[in-house]
């Protein structure tokens, strides 16, 4: 325990410096007037006490601080797992506590950034890859510029064209500068709409994981059913999440697509349903993190693994909104839930 360890108060510890000082003084002033001791003599003693007393509750409250000046050295340098001692209950232990908290926020920010490069470089290397052998074959007179060649060309350039916008998503989001601009619209055919461009875009064949055997399902009721949203961005999350479910889906298998009326005004209640492997409960947790692909468990036979940043983005999108997106229990595949408050009470 340090010196200063009982304390909950710098103040009360230096209070109790004072009063120290005072009674020892005065106790050695006693025992100069009993004993006929001289003055300066009592004096000289009382000094070193209250000097030692002094340095010794001073090294209590300057400790920490070196330590953190020791853990702030080693983080300058990159060494961010430096913990500070936090076992005093006075003010610098809450400063040893929100230093640590701050060492681990930094911390976990440079594992991201880490991470943010190694699968950027990863997935930035696989497309590019592909269309540089292409491009080589028909350079070298190995393969011709045919339709099909190209058409292999076009799907390396479109994954990449996918990966940096979602990219540039999660630029957007991270700084903030994403307005939202909500309105009101007519559910079933925006719905209809967007399920219709992912029907068309499987159906092309453009991309290496397309499904065709795979029906996509409207479930809204009432027909009529209106909703106050971000049209964009609302596109952003209906599209990664049936994009999503679509890849995971087994052979012939059913996507649904379910709206229903929210708790406030014109809000929305959304499901997509699956009848893949679904998502393990300990899992669940982790399915909107970026690059997050899920375990080998859960791949279906339409995907390739993909980039891990559709379901951080529609969680974004979700969040713009002020709803919440999770996944919910389901007798067979995944079922994920997206609510969205709608036109907020003083502008209905």
């Amino acid at each position: 325990m340090r010196p200063l360890d009982p304390y909950r108060s710098v103040k009360a510890a230096l209070g109790a410096l004072v009063i120290g000082s005072v009674v020892i003084t005065t106790f050695l002033v006693f025992v100069a007037i009993q004993s006929a001791t001289e003055l300066r003599v009592i004096t000289v003693f009382s000094i070193i006490a209250s000097l030692l007393i002094t340095q010794f509750v001073a090294h209590g409250l300057t400790a920490p601080l070196d330590e953190m000046t020791e853990v702030t050295r080693a983080m300058a340098q990159g060494d961010y797992t430096r913990r500070v001692g936090a076992g005093r209950r006075d003010e610098f232990g809450d400063l040893a506590n929100a230093f640590n908290r701050m060492a681990a926020d930094l911390e976990a920010v440079d594992t991201h950034r880490k991470e943010l490069v190694a699968n950027v470089s990863h997935e930035l290397r696989t497309p590019i890859a592909g269309l540089r052998a292409v491009l080589e074959n028909v350079v070298d007179g190995v393969s011709a510029a045919d339709p099909e060649t190209m058409r292999t060309a076009l799907r390396q350039t479109e994954r990449l064209g996918r990966l940096v916008e979602q990219l540039l998503d999660l630029s957007r989001l991270d700084n903030g500068v994403v307005p939202l601009h909500a309105r009101r619209f007519e559910v079933w055919p925006y719905l209809a709409g967007v399920l219709k461009e992912t029907s068309m875009a499987n159906g092309s064949g453009s991309s290496p994981t397309a499904r065709k055997d795979v029906h996509l399902h409207l479930d809204v009721s009432p027909p009529e059913l209106t909703a106050h949203a971000d049209a964009e961005r609302l596109h952003q999350v209906v599209a990664n999440l049936v994009d999503n479910a679509v890849k995971h889906s087994p052979p012939h298998g059913r996507v649904t697509v379910r709206a229903r009326r929210g708790e406030g005004a014109q809000s929305l209640a959304l499901e997509v349903l699956d009848e893949g492997p679904g998502i393990p409960e300990a899992e669940r947790h982790r399915v909107f993190e970026r690059f997050n692909r899920g375990g080998s468990g859960q791949q279906g036979p339409g995907t390739d693994g993909g980039t891990g940043l559709g379901l951080a983005i529609a969680r974004w999108a979700v969040d713009l909104h002020g709803g919440s997106i999770g996944v919910a229990e389901s007798p067979q595949g995944c079922r994920i839930q997206v609510t969205l408050p709608g036109r907020p009470r003083d502008q209905s």
